[in-house]
């Protein structure tokens, strides 16, 4: 006695739901071209070589810019701080060594308009170029 074959139907329904998975002409699998561009806001490669001390001044900047500092972790190389001005800002930097004399820094800032909203990612090269801005003067300053 011969089973039933059901490759067939399940090959017909296979193909009949394919063209419903194909991606619209032009559209990008993967757009990275946003990500890459937010991504060269967030970073900075700055001078240093002493990453306790650099971490310090992270802290400071981000005091001197109405951040309440949450979190510091030297060995992971973080901190995390939230700004009140009307409505929540949050920012975590995380700094990572690059050879023996510099660090890749990467801020990464969400806002919450109202205190019951949902956090947003801030993605205006603003707010990271005046962080940046005050951070470079700090490190300046530190140095001299």
């Amino acid at each position: 006695m011969k089973c039933p074959s059901l490759a067939g139907p399940a090959v017909a329904l296979v193909v009949a739901l394919l063209p419903g998975c194909a991606t619209a002409p032009g559209l990008a699998v993967f757009d990275t071209g946003s990500q890459v561009e937010l991504r060269s806001y967030q970073s900075r490669l700055l001078p240093g070589s002493d990453r306790e001390q650099f971490l310090r001044v992270v802290i400071g900047t981000m005091q001197d810019l109405g951040f309440v500092i949450d979190k510091a972790d030297a060995a992971l190389g973080t901190v995390t701080g939230t700004k009140l001005a009307g409505y929540e800002v949050r920012m975590t930097v995380t700094v990572q060594p690059q050879g023996r004399a510099q660090f890749m820094v990467r801020a990464n800032a969400q806002s919450k308009p109202k205190p019951t909203a949902a956090a947003v990612a801030i993605e205006e090269p603003g707010p990271y170029q005046d962080f940046f801005a005050a951070l470079e003067k700090a490190l300046f300053l530190a140095a001299h």
